[in-house]
C-alpha cells in the first residue's frame, strides 16, 4: 500500500525523505503526514484509539504476537507488561495481530476469545492483514501507524515479541528515567553491524539481490526488542511509504533509519539487550532488558522470581537454570 498513499501533492515530502533530510518535520510536513494518516491502511477489528487520551505514557509497549497465543498474551499482562511495572509513570500495553484462517472460520472460538480479551484488558490492536511471519514487517508499521495517529505524545516506545522476558522496570529506572536521556531521535536495542544478506533462497532470512542489492545490511537493532523515543515511530513510517518493503523487520527498520539518518545508540552495556535465551538467575536477570525463548508459565516463574529477590538479587540462588 506505500506506492498509494501518499498523493501527487505530497512530492516535496517525498523528495525530502529521498534526500535523507526528513530532521526536523515541517507545519507543511505535518500537515501531509495529517491527511496520510486519514487513510487507515487496514480495517481495525479490534482497536484501542483511547488509550492515550488523558495522558501521554512514558511507555509504550508494542508486542508483536500471533493470534492464537492466548497464553503468552495472558502471561506478559501478569509480568513485565503489567501497568504496575511503571511505577505511577504511565505504561501503556498493546498486542498487534493479523487474522488467519482460525480467526476467519464461522463462528471462530479463536475470535470469540480475542474479542473477549479485548473486551476485558483493552489491550488488543487486531487488523485485517495476514498473520504470517512474512508480515512482521507490515505488523511493526502498524504498530509506528498506532503510536502516529493515536499515541503522538508518548516518550518512549518499545517493540518486542511474545516470546520475550523483559526487564521493562530495569528499562525505565536505569535507561530511560535517568536525567539526561535522550527524547528525540533515539533508538537503541541489540546492535546488528556488519551482517550481508542472506542469498541461500531456501533459508527464511533469504533476502533477493533484486530487493536489496547491497554487500551489507545498515547496523540494525535485534527485532526481539527494540526501545525508541516516541518521535521515531512517525519518522519510521513516513519513510517507509517510499522504501520498498523487506520482509526482514528489523533489517528493514534499520534501513528507514540509515534514510532518515538516525543512528542506532549503543545501550550502556552489551549484556543489556540478548536476542539468545539467557541462563537465569534473579542476580543476572535483574540487570538486563531482554532475554529470548521463554514458555509463558517459565515467564510466570521467573518473573515471580525475580520480584521476591528484587531487593536482594544477587545473594541468592533463586529458581535452577533451565
Amino acid at each position: 500500500f506505500y506506492l498509494q498513499i501518499i498523493s501527487d501533492s505530497d512530492e516535496s515530502l517525498q523528495e525530502r525523505l529521498g534526500n535523507s533530510s526528513l530532521l526536523n518535520i515541517s507545519l507543511n510536513d505535518e500537515m501531509r503526514v495529517a491527511r496520510i494518516l486519514e487513510v487507515e491502511p487496514y480495517e481495525y477489528i479490534h482497536n484501542e484509539p483511547y488509550s492515550c487520551l488523558l495522558r501521554a505514557p512514558f511507555l509504550v509497549l508494542l508486542i508483536a504476537v500471533e493470534p492464537k497465543k492466548t497464553d503468552a498474551r495472558d502471561a506478559i499482562r501478569k509480568t513485565w507488561g503489567n501497568e504496575s511495572v511503571a511505577g505511577g509513570l504511565g505504561i501503556v500495553r498493546l498486542f498487534f495481530i493479523g487474522v488467519n484462517q482460525d480467526t476467519q472460520r464461522n463462528g471462530s472460538k479463536l475470535q470469540h476469545t480475542i474479542a473477549e480479551e479485548s473486551d476485558r484488558y483493552h489491550d488488543i490492536i487486531q487488523q485485517d492483514y495476514r498473520d504470517t511471519y512474512n508480515n512482521l514487517t507490515l505488523k511493526t508499521l502498524m504498530g509506528m501507524y498506532w503510536i502516529t495517529k493515536y499515541c503522538p505524545e508518548a516518550k518512549y516506545v518499545m517493540k518486542t515479541d511474545s516470546d520475550m522476558f523483559v526487564n521493562t522496570e530495569y528499562l525505565i529506572e536505569k535507561i530511560l528515567k535517568p536525567k539526561g536521556q535522550r527524547t528525540q531521535k533515539y533508538f537503541t536495542g541489540l546492535h546488528m553491524t556488519g551482517y550481508s544478506p542472506n542469498r541461500n533462497n531456501e533459508s527464511k532470512w533469504y533476502m533477493p539481490p533484486e530487493l536489496f542489492p547491497g554487500r551489507r545490511y545498515p547496523t540494525f537493532c535485534s527485532g526481539t526488542g527494540y526501545v525508541f523515543s516516541g518521535d521515531v515511530a512517525q519518522r519510521i513510517y513516513v519513510a517507509s511509504l517510499i522504501i520498498p518493503r523487506l520482509h526482514l523487520e528489523d533489517v528493514y527498520v534499520g534501513i528507514c533509519l540509515a534514510k532518515l539518518k538516525i543512528k542506532p545508540e549503543p545501550p550502556p552495556n552489551e549484556h543489556l539487550f540478548n536476542h539468545w535465551r539467557v541462563t537465569f538467575s534473579s542476580c543476572r536477570y535483574s540487570n538486563l532488558i531482554t532475554s529470548h525463548g521463554f514458555h509463558p508459565n517459565e515467564l510466570i516463574q521467573y518473573w515471580q522470581d525475580l520480584q521476591s529477590n528484587k531487593h536482594n538479587p544477587c545473594q541468592t540462588t533463586g529458581v535452577s537454570a533451565k
